[in-house]
């Protein structure tokens, strides 16, 4: 019998739809996702993943697996994944889902600016934990991002196939890829699925490090060519994450959104 692996969470229904999403685009290339075994209102079941230790070849067909997951699009900014049951929220942050078309922003900047960096920093403001003038800077931030200063095209893969906004995992950290014997180099799991840019899942990647990084990005950028000044942005996609573990969190987070955030205001 294949060894399988049990968690519970908050909302295993979402999770297991967001696995599933993010699983169509292995038919075309994209990342192996693990497998929902079984799913209840109060547990998930997913296959087993056995790790391998990292190497530059497994992280280059990552990054070109990666590409083409994001190319299986999304039809709106901040759409929950097919399948979706749930508050239009996701994880224990409660980061915001958009869950219908005629609430969605026209511009990944919008989407940013109201969805990520003003629902934290409003959070942050009400629990007093920045002041009047910290929260001032994250709105100058999104002001900036509402004008469409910091918008960026999507890789090519995800524009080629007719979108403007990619299929992503949405919380890509190092413990939720899992280098392993599969043709993509490895497995997704934990996935805060959603319509976003594809160049946050990638800056996501390093907020707290990961294994061969450059040849993530390296097998990304020659299957699916980023747009100029990608390395650029990558502390603006970080933000979103940031400022949620600040909520979160607080402590030095804190520190690093504002950081984050008067780069680009």
């Amino acid at each position: 019998m294949a060894r399988t692996f049990v968690k519970s969470g908050e909302n295993p229904l979402g999770e297991a739809a967001g696995l599933r999403w993010l699983s169509e685009a292995e038919a075309s290339g994209g990342v192996h996702v693990a497998n929902v075994v079984s799913v209840s209102t109060s547990r998930l079941e997913i296959e087993f993943v056995a790790e391998v230790a990292p190497g530059p070849e497994r992280a280059r067909a990552f990054g070109a697996a990666l590409a083409h997951t994001h190319a299986a699009g999304a039809p709106w900014w901040g759409c929950p994944p097919d399948g979706w049951s749930g508050p239009a929220y996701v994880g224990n942050s409660r980061t915001p889902l958009v869950p219908s078309r005629e609430a969605a922003a026209d511009t990944w900047g919008e989407f940013y600016a109201t969805h990520r960096v003003e629902e934290f920093a409003r959070r942050l403001r009400d629990s007093s934990a920045i002041d009047a003038g910290e929260a001032a800077v994250f709105s100058r931030l999104a002001d900036k991002l509402r004008r469409g200063d910091l918008d960026s095209n999507q890789p090519a893969l995800v524009r080629e196939a007719g979108y403007s906004v990619a299929r992503v995992h949405g919380d890509m950290w190092a413990g939720n890829v899992l280098y392993s014997h599969v043709r993509s180099g490895a497995v997704l799991i934990d996935p805060m699925a959603h319509g976003g840019h594809a160049e946050t899942d990638l800056a996501t990647l390093s907020v707290f490090g990961f294994p061969h990084l450059d040849d993530v990005y390296a097998g990304y950028d020659a299957e699916s060519p980023l747009a100029d000044g990608w390395r650029e942005r990558i502390e603006l996609h970080q933000l979103g994450i940031v400022i949620m573990h600040a909520d979160l969190f607080g402590g030095s987070y804190i520190g690093a959104a504002l950081r984050l955030a008067k780069r680009y205001r």
